[in-house]
């Protein structure tokens, strides 16, 4: 039987207090009525299409470097605006931007910087990422629903690893979770409410199965990685 710890408990409640919070907002400033006016909301992006999408990108930028949002809500409205495809595009554009200011951040202020948006134990427990160099490890956790994406873009800045392979991998280690984020603001727009449930429900259960299980995952990946790193010294010729 599943018996999440306190911590998942309040990181529940706080999502579902993050998520209410936004809606009412939604509907105290009237925005409600264009996100869900299909004719209105068309028109405004016709009429408003450089400007939209450039605050779209800059607001994505800006949650990854200071997260005063969260990423699921962001990646969520790019749906409504701008569809699957747009929305993606925009979405990714925003996230690669806003990951290489954050790696680059750490990269150059070194670990204080990293310290004031990441705690001491989280630093620590990704430590092995930065020392290992993984690649694939990287790309995993980018992937996965569930891990702090944001915060290990500055933790990878750390590390001895190149800015071309970390670009490479966020940008399509987040891909999966942006069009998952994007079609369910599409399915919203289009009053889809079945496949929109459907998306929500397997995000939500992939998320919760994550934070439950975050640490025999990591546990796993650091025995992967202990593995992977083995093997390439076993392979490294002796030096004469």
């Amino acid at each position: 039987m599943l018996r999440p710890d306190k911590k998942t408990i309040l990181l529940i409640l706080l999502a579902v207090a993050v998520m209410g919070g936004m809606v009412y907002a939604l509907y105290a400033t009237g925005l409600m009525d264009l996100l869900t006016s299909k004719n209105r909301l068309l028109q405004f992006i016709r009429e408003n299409r450089f400007h939209a999408a450039t605050i779209f990108i800059g607001m994505q930028v800006i949650q990854v470097v200071a997260a005063p949002l969260p990423g699921e809500v962001t990646g969520f409205v790019g749906g409504i605006l701008f569809g699957p495809v747009w929305g993606v595009v925009y979405s990714t554009i925003g996230l690669t931007i806003g990951s290489w200011i954050a790696f680059m951040l750490a990269r150059l202020l070194g670990r204080p910087i990293v310290e004031r948006i990441a705690s001491r134990e989280t630093i620590e427990r990704y430590d092995y990422v930065m020392k290992h160099k993984g690649l694939l490890l990287a790309f995993l956790m980018f992937l996965i629903p569930g891990f702090p994406k944001d915060i290990l873009c500055y933790i990878l800045g750390l590390g001895h690893m190149r800015l071309r392979d970390f670009l490479i991998i966020s940008a399509t280690g987040r891909l999966l979770g942006t069009v998952l984020l994007t079609m369910g603001g599409t399915f919203f727009r289009d009053a889809r409410y079945g496949a929109l449930f459907t998306v929500i429900g397997l995000s939500l259960i992939i998320i919760l199965l994550v934070m439950i299980y975050r640490e025999r995952i990591e546990r796993r990946l650091q025995r992967i990685t202990g593995v992977m790193h083995k093997d390439d010294k076993e392979k490294t010729p002796p030096e004469r």
